[in-house]
Order: structure tokens, then sequence, then C-alpha cells
């Protein structure tokens, strides 16, 4: 089973998907890691980020592994390095370039495949793109001030306001929405989770009985 679980940043992504993975019992991939590792690979090369070939020849030889959440670029522990603002503000530039997703995308479906098939996949193309035929598709939204709040706790906020990071997020959004290759936007089939107004439990609940009515067929 793969459950994809979507969404812009600051809407509860990771901590909902480590949470619905602990309860089914499936290792837990988050896509936008491997692109963040990707974007710390380009700046450590110097080039031009945008620049497609120079970013595409920096990743040539660069191995990404993520390890029960750890993340290892060339052998090194960067699970915090790419949640750095430098990171940050770089990761939309190297992520819209074709060739990398294209690169990255492959990469994800192996992890995947290597970890027997099913996993809880959480990114802003799962549904839409790395796993169009995932059994339960979710695409979790917010409204952007409470996305800031949320994200003025990370380690990548670096201390910064929510009033700072409002900004930041809505240019975000608009960058990952609008670029020619896999958009920022909901599967056909996904349903839509505003997680606004609603705690993590409640959140997990939904997505739970989704899976819960996902296996019943499956049985049945």
């Amino acid at each position: 089973m793969v459950i994809a679980v979507d969404g812009p940043g600051g809407v509860g992504k990771s901590t909902v998907s480590r949470r619905v993975a602990a309860l089914v019992g499936l290792p837990h991939l988050d896509t936008g890691a491997t692109y963040r590792a990707a974007t710390l690979r380009a700046l450590k090369a110097g080039v031009p980020l945008d620049d497609e070939d120079a970013v595409v020849e920096a990743l040539e030889d660069a191995t990404i592994e993520i390890d029960r959440g750890r993340v290892f670029l060339d052998g090194r522990d960067v699970s915090t390095t790419i949640r750095s603002p430098e990171v940050t503000a770089a990761v939309s530039t190297v992520s819209a370039h074709p060739r990398v997703r294209e690169r990255i995308v492959a990469w994800q479906r192996t992890w995947v495949a290597d970890h027997g098939g099913s996993a809880v996949v959480e990114g802003r193309d799962i549904g839409t793109v790395v796993f169009p035929d995932a059994d339960v598709k979710v695409f979790l939204d917010a409204r952007p001030e409470v996305r800031a709040a949320r994200r003025a706790g990370d380690a990548e906020a670096a201390g910064r306001p929510p009033e700072e990071i409002v900004g930041e997020l809505v240019a975000r959004d608009r960058a990952d929405s609008t670029r020619e290759v896999s958009p920022l936007q909901p599967a056909a089939d996904a349903v839509i989770i505003d997680t606004s107004d609603l705690g993590i439990d409640a959140v997990v609940d939904r997505i739970m009985h989704l899976v819960s009515s996902v296996q019943d067929r499956a049985r049945s």
C-alpha cells in the first residue's frame, strides 16, 4: 500500500505522515528531503542554481540515502544542514528543473520499491506524479498565517517571526504551483483536508479512516 500525503509547507505533512506510518506499520519517506539534499549538493558545488545543465552535472555522482528519517548525502548525515535558511531559499529553484525532478522521482520510486513497495510518502507531487496510483491520496492545506505560525517553530525558520515567514511561504507556493513540471496541486481523486483548525490527532484519524476503507475493500 502507498499512502500519498501532499501539500504546501507548514500544513503538518511530516508529523501526520510519521504518525500514520507508525500506525499502519509502513516506512515513511519525506520526498522534500531528497530535493533539499540535491539543493545542498548544488550549493556546495557552487554552480548557478538557475542553470539546469550545471545543476544536473553537480548531481551526477551524488548519493542520497534516507534511513529511519536521517538524510545522508554522499555518506554524510545532512539531516540538519538541509533545513538551513540557505537551502530553504534555494530549493524551489533547484526542484523546478525538469531533469532534476526526473532524477529525484526515479530515486523516490526506487526507495519505495526497495522497502517492499509500500510506504507513507509525503511531498508536493506524490499523488499526481510520483505515485499516481497510490491507494490513498490526501492533500493537506491550511491558511497561510496558520502555516507560518507552525513553521516558525521549525529549525529552518531560524527564529524569525511568523509575519516574515508568511511572505516566504506564499512565494514558495506560487513558485511550486506555477512551475511547468509537477506543479503543486491536489490530485483529482485526492481527499483535501484543511488542517487550519484541526489538531494532529484529528487529521491522523481522518487519514486512518481512509486507510481502513481501502483495507476493507481489499479484503472483501
